[in-house]
């Protein structure tokens, strides 16, 4: 049973979108009423609607803020792994991981709410500073290959963006019949050598 939330005054919006994320987390997305979020918050629901106008917009927020912190957990694992471009792209790629590790009410309004990243242009700039990092990470890696033979940064980034979310969603947060015998980040870090391996950007010994 949840124990309401308290708050000070100016920090209601706030104090909505955390209740949201902790049931976001819970029931999912679809899961919950805005009356229920206020209820955890410790408020009416008419005050949901000073602040957001239905639910949708409540979990956008949440998702516009766990682009915010992500964002932030991509670029610090991109320069962690400086000046290696391959232990920068690495890095990145396990920074996913555990992202949606500690942030799973973030992580599920960002990618499985069904919230365009374009229903406000704070939350599409957000996604996109998020897609630069791993771009970049993908650009520089991307240098080594062969003019000819080097896909689109863009499209190296979707590939591993895709097999980083993959691996969340079957293997990372419990989904039921998916047990593996392999640990998540061995899957992602196998599966981004096997991509590596095949673009001639590591040896095959390795």
């Amino acid at each position: 049973m949840h124990k309401k939330r308290g708050y000070h005054h100016g920090n209601l919006r706030q104090a909505l979108v955390e209740a949201a994320l902790e049931l976001i987390e819970a029931k999912g997305p679809t899961g919950f009423t805005l009356s229920e979020a206020a209820k955890l918050a410790g408020v009416t629901p008419a005050a949901v609607y000073r602040h957001f106008q239905g639910r949708e917009d409540l979990i956008a927020e949440a998702a516009r803020q766990g682009y915010e912190i992500f964002a932030d957990v991509i670029d610090f694992a991109y320069q962690s792994g400086q000046p290696s471009a391959l232990a920068a792209f690495e890095a990145t790629g396990r920074a996913y991981l555990a992202f949606a590790r500690k942030y799973p009410g973030h992580y599920i309004a960002m990618f499985e709410s069904g919230i365009s990243v374009n229903r406000t242009p704070e939350l599409a700039n957000v996604a996109r500073r998020a897609w630069d990092v791993l771009e970049r990470a993908a650009e520089d890696l991307s240098k080594h290959i062969p003019a000819n033979k080097r896909p689109p940064a863009s499209m190296f980034t979707a590939h591993i963006w895709a097999l980083s979310h993959g691996v969340v969603e079957l293997f990372a947060r419990n989904s039921p019949g998916t047990q593996s015998p392999h640990a998540p980040e061995d899957l992602l870090e196998s599966g981004i050598g096997v991509y590596l391996r095949g673009l001639g950007l590591i040896d095959a010994d390795n």
